[in-house]
């Protein structure tokens, strides 16, 4: 569990954005158990307050639920769970034009460029 915190957002919400991130690329498979609130801040070395607070943000959002005296797990709703990918890519759109907006970029030029940028990243992985 790899996170470098900014200081702009609560942490609380970078945690819950971190599950949110590995549920998307699927390394947290629906139904699969999560670490406890102890051993989470722990392991991200926040005070165990902070993580209590994102696991009941994810529990209200429905990305994880918890059964009496088990441990938390990822939600198993396959609805929540495709609009955790659908959130967080309109989230890097909105990020994204809103920094290019103020330079007047043509959208087929920006598209143009966005769909070079993004193929010549595939590539060099490959």
């Amino acid at each position: 569990m790899n996170v470098n915190f900014n200081n702009r957002d609560p942490v609380y919400l970078q945690i819950v954005r971190y599950f949110k991130e590995q549920i998307a690329i699927g390394e947290l498979e629906p139904g699969e158990e999560i670490p406890s609130r102890r051993e989470l801040a722990n392991r991200m070395k926040v005070n165990p307050n902070t993580a209590q607070r994102a696991y009941k943000e994810m529990e209200e959002q429905g990305l994880i639920y918890t059964e009496k005296n088990h441990p938390s797990k990822i939600t198993t709703d396959q609805q929540i769970l495709g609009n955790v990918r659908s959130e967080l890519l309109v989230e890097a759109v909105d990020v994204f034009v809103s920094s290019v907006r103020s330079i007047n970029v043509p959208v087929d030029e920006l598209l143009d460029l966005v769909r070079e940028k993004y193929t010549a990243n595939d590539n060099k992985e490959a």
